[in-house]
């Protein structure tokens, strides 16, 4: 199998991210793991560490505060680029993306640029939301459909594959949001080049251990950035 990276952004995960690391190596040898870390005061980076004296397949990048998690997987793309990855994925690390999941992405990835995990196709898969998530989640992907045109039933998900040509061919400097924001604008940068996308289902799990890093600036941002994209004609780093 093609060499493939999974990155895992981190803010006080240090509980869960000694149980996803290895549940993601397990899946297959060819693939590593990339933590990028915002300076967890809980220890994360710590213990990431810790695994790596073990495993040559992890790998870790330690930033110096909360930066964001558009700005860690745009970092996370770039270590990807450099080291020559073919696959490169986005996951949670608390386990709201199961790792099992991982061949069934791969399988894809030969005919297919972006496969992204949808909660939207085939029924609502998401288990232990409140219904006040749930709706706000359902509708930002109806509205990104509309201001986008984008054919995705789950534009905001952070649960998919990239084709490392496909990441090549965006301007990742250009790229300043985060968040829900982060995901739709990354989707769209990637479709409008003219790359191959499918959404398969997947089932989303709320976390169980931590807490949840949604806010209502990331609501605000991702509904700014759904008129610049729409209107993204005018902009030519679009």
């Amino acid at each position: 199998m093609a060499k493939t990276l999974v990155i895992i952004p981190t803010f006080n995960e240090a509980e869960n991210i000694v149980r996803i690391v290895p549940t993601v190596l397990s899946q297959n040898p060819s693939i590593d793991v990339l933590v990028v870390d915002d300076a967890s005061p809980d220890g994360t980076a710590s213990r990431v560490k810790t695994m790596k004296d073990h495993e040559s397949r992890i790998h870790l990048l330690e930033r110096p505060g909360k930066m964001g998690l558009g700005s860690a997987y745009v970092e996370g793309f770039r270590f990807a680029l450099r080291n020559g990855y073919e696959f490169i994925f986005e996951m949670d690390a608390d386990f709201s993306h199961s790792p099992i999941e991982i061949p069934n992405f791969l399988k894809r990835m030969n005919e297919y640029d972006l496969v992204i995990g949808s909660r939207y196709i085939d029924g609502i898969r998401i288990l232990n939301w409140p219904i006040q998530r749930l709706f706000l989640s359902y509708a930002a992907n109806v509205y990104s459909r509309f201001m986008t045109g984008m054919p995705l039933h789950d534009a905001t998900g952070g649960y998919k594959c990239f084709r490392r040509t496909a990441l090549e061919a965006v301007d990742l400097d250009s790229i300043r949001s985060n968040g829900y924001a982060f995901q739709i604008e990354i989707n769209y940068k990637v479709w409008t080049r003219g790359f191959r996308i499918i959404e398969i289902p997947i089932v989303f799990l709320d976390r169980r251990i931590g807490d949840s890093k949604m806010s209502k600036d990331i609501v605000y941002e991702a509904f700014f950035m759904l008129w610049k994209l729409r209107f993204g004609r005018f902009f030519k780093n679009v």
